[in-house]
């Protein structure tokens, strides 16, 4: 947690040394016509890219499927969407990674395997809890019911 903090506010100064780099390496007019570059081309891919996405998981849902793919890939997408509109060259690194289909599936393959990963550490955690009580369903009362009209 300490270092997700410290990322989070070393990232900013980090963003302004790269622009100040940049800046005096092509140019402040460049730089500033780059930076608002980045910005419309993150709004247009988030448009394009989220249409695509939810199409798709509308066809997903027209078969009775479950979207999860897509809403892993939408999820992605508006991340970069939003690190590209931020003004800076390390966040917009990171957004075409989450916009390029090829990389976002990556991300999402890795997050599907974390999250079934930590499911199955949560229900390991889960079951020996029931088996140590001797109870299979703990939330489970038996009884009997009448319906009357």
């Amino acid at each position: 947690m300490r270092a997700f903090l410290f990322l989070f506010l070393l990232f900013p100064i980090i963003e302004l040394a790269v622009l100040i780099k940049v800046g005096s390496a092509i140019g402040v007019l460049p730089t500033v016509l780059l930076v608002i570059g980045t910005g419309i081309l993150g709004s247009v891919l988030l448009r394009v890219a989220g249409v695509a996405t939810a199409w798709r998981a509308r066809e997903k849902l027209a078969r009775g499927e479950m979207p999860e793919q897509e809403m892993l890939e939408g999820l992605l997408i508006a991340v970069g969407g939003g690190l590209l509109l931020l003004p800076g060259f390390i966040s917009d690194i990171f957004g075409v990674l989450c916009l390029i289909p090829f990389t976002r599936r990556l991300l999402v393959g890795k997050i599907r395997r974390r999250a079934q990963e930590q499911a199955q550490r949560q229900r390991a955690f889960f079951d020996d809890a029931a088996a140590r009580t001797g109870k299979t369903h703990p939330n489970v009362l038996e009884g009997e019911y009448e319906r009357r009209d």
